[in-house]
């Protein structure tokens, strides 16, 4: 396979991104919230196979020494193939003095953690859509 590394957000079909976090069951925004949430990133990584879109990432950070990773999603039948750890290895290369947070869609703890994170005990979470977020498990 022939992938390639985008570390920005031009020629982005957002319908793709909406699509993606979708089939993997995560939350999906309007495609043009999608963009202005990737826009507005300090780091952005999209990985094709040749011109097709089959995963990305993001994260917000300081720059100095706190960082937030979301939206990670690989299309299903690209997961297990190492797209995932290029994702997150290349968000960790642009943000290395950094402490890194995520939150894990519930099932996928166990990848996060083959990548050296660890859970939290004090990790809390406002949600707007709480009610939603309990039902998916990312809350008690």
């Amino acid at each position: 396979m022939n992938f390639k590394i985008q570390y920005d957000c031009s020629n982005i079909n957002w319908d793709l991104v909406c699509q993606t976090l979708k089939i993997v069951g995560m939350t999906s925004f309007t495609a043009e919230t999608h963009k202005k949430a990737f826009e507005n990133s300090h780091t952005v990584v999209f990985i094709f196979d040749d011109d097709k879109l089959i995963g990305f990432g993001r994260a917000l950070s300081d720059g100095a020494y706190q960082a937030a990773i979301y939206d990670i999603a690989i299309l299903p039948e690209y997961q297990g193939k190492g797209i995932g750890r290029m994702i997150v290895n290349n968000i960790r290369k642009s943000l290395p003095k950094c402490n890194l947070i995520l939150y894990a869609a519930p099932g996928k703890e166990k990848f996060y953690e083959k990548l050296e994170f660890k859970k939290m005990k004090t990790g809390m979470a406002l949600f707007c859509n709480a009610t939603e977020m309990q039902e998916k498990g990312f809350t008690e």
